[in-house]
């Protein structure tokens, strides 16, 4: 019963040719465009006088998170010929079937003092099947946002048979003030931009920040000294420890290893600019690369075997992979123009860059041997990419052209498609797309 619907698993992994299933659940993609499933999802069953609210409030946010993967239509309520007043009453699958809801949503949420439970049962309409067991989360009335994101990204991976995304947060640089007194901290936030809440203050220069594999912690970039260095934030207490490097070093571009126990990133001696890896236990530091050239933005691959990064050394800015312990490295951009910040998918297949050419900015994938370049976006300046928990979906800035240009962080399908803004109050950059939490 999970065949029709796992259609659109094929959908979202290729994005090419005519691709379709017979049943019930009909995809087509036709370069890269993709038809959305149809889903209706009925206000959620409050089981507690208290709930109502929490109930309304979750079911909606389910239909935000699905919609807003451009994979998902929502049937709206107006259209409904049915009600699920109950979450133990019996599926008109007929009714659903009538209005083309493909995929049907039914749950329920109790309030208990602080306490809410919320429970979900996913349907495939036209096989009047259920697709899994309906599953519960339990949190904090003041979390109802998490528990909706929970069930949103339960139906997403059961549909598609990805990971999910939803409930996961961003770690960014906020920006408010003039251009010319831009003001720069810490945030973090949700996906969708809801819940910022700020990790340092205005004082000092932050950029570049990074979240760590268990999302507990963030390296950024700080100017506090007058010389770029290398801060690890605990943040949970927002406690903080730095990375030593000697009188007159520049470090910078710093990212976690996948076990969180060392750093990668960029130091700047005498001139010259290499990768370094340190051990935050111990302080040892390792140089990786010993070439005249500009050597940036490492990003380690999932099992942790080799380093993607930028280099000069061939006369222009390039992309490159090295074992991670380094040695000798091969190039792997070899398009027009200039490549960098690379960042490995957590899947391990692609490679997220930023690219420069003819006067506009775009951010791009490859394979990890440089095959199959696509640049899904295109502006004034695009730059920065982070990849979602699943690899599904690429966070990036994207600055806007004048005098008084701003910064807003945007999202994009790894296919191109569903580019949309970050809705945020004021302006943001550098986003680093943090794990799924516990």
């Amino acid at each position: 019963m999970m065949k029709r619907l796992l259609t659109l698993l094929v959908a979202l992994l290729l994005a090419g040719p005519l691709l379709a299933q017979s049943g019930p659940l009909r995809l087509t993609i036709t370069d890269g465009v993709i038809e959305p499933i149809t889903f209706a999802v009925p206000s959620f069953e409050a089981e507690s006088p208290a709930a109502q609210q929490a109930a309304t409030d979750i079911s909606r946010l389910v239909v935000q998170d699905l919609a807003g993967t451009g994979l998902f239509r929502e049937v709206p309520s107006t259209a409904f010929i049915s009600q699920v007043s109950s979450f133990a009453q019996p599926v008109a699958f007929p009714d659903w079937r009538a209005i083309n809801a493909q995929a049907l949503i039914v749950g329920a949420v109790t309030v208990s003092g602080e306490q809410l439970v919320v429970k979900f049962r996913l349907y495939d309409v036209f096989s009047g099947q259920e697709l899994g067991q309906g599953l519960q989360f339990a949190g904090t009335v003041g979390g109802w946002r998490r528990m909706g994101h929970k069930v949103a990204d339960a139906v997403y991976s059961r549909i598609t048979g990805e990971g999910g995304y939803f409930d996961s947060r961003v770690v960014f640089v906020s920006e408010s003030g003039p251009k010319d007194n831009r003001q720069k901290r810490l945030a973090i936030m949700d996906f969708d931009g809801a819940n910022v809440q700020f990790l340092t203050d205005s004082s000092n220069i932050v950029l570049a920040p990074r979240f760590s594999p268990n999302g507990d912690r963030v390296l950024y970039t700080s100017f506090e000294s007058g010389f770029p260095r290398i801060n690890v934030l605990n943040v949970a207490n927002v406690g903080r420890q730095q990375l030593q490097t000697a009188a007159g070093e520049m470090a910078f571009s710093p990212r976690f290893s996948r076990d969180g126990r060392q750093v990668i990133y960029s130091l700047s001696n005498g001139g010259n600019t290499d990768i370094y890896r340190t051990d935050l236990t111990t302080g040892q530091h390792l140089r990786l690369t010993q070439t005249p050239s500009i050597e940036t933005a490492p990003s380690l691959s999932p099992d942790g075997s080799q380093i993607v990064f930028e280099s000069d050394r061939s006369g222009t800015q390039q992309l490159y992979v090295m074992s991670a312990n380094g040695g000798e490295a091969r190039r792997i951009s070899f398009g027009e123009g200039r490549y960098g910040s690379p960042v490995w998918s957590p899947r391990g297949d692609l490679v997220a860059f930023t690219k420069q050419n003819a006067g506009r900015f775009h951010i791009g994938v490859m394979r990890v041997d440089g095959s199959e370049e696509r640049l899904l976006t295109s502006s004034f300046l695009d730059e920065g990419p982070s990849w979602s928990p699943n690899g599904r979906v690429i966070m990036f800035t994207r600055e806007t052209q004048g005098a008084g240009g701003t910064s807003s962080l945007y999202s994009v399908d790894i296919s191109g498609r569903n580019l949309k803004a970050v809705p945020l109050q004021g302006g943001g950059s550098d986003p680093s797309w943090g794990p799924l939490q516990p």
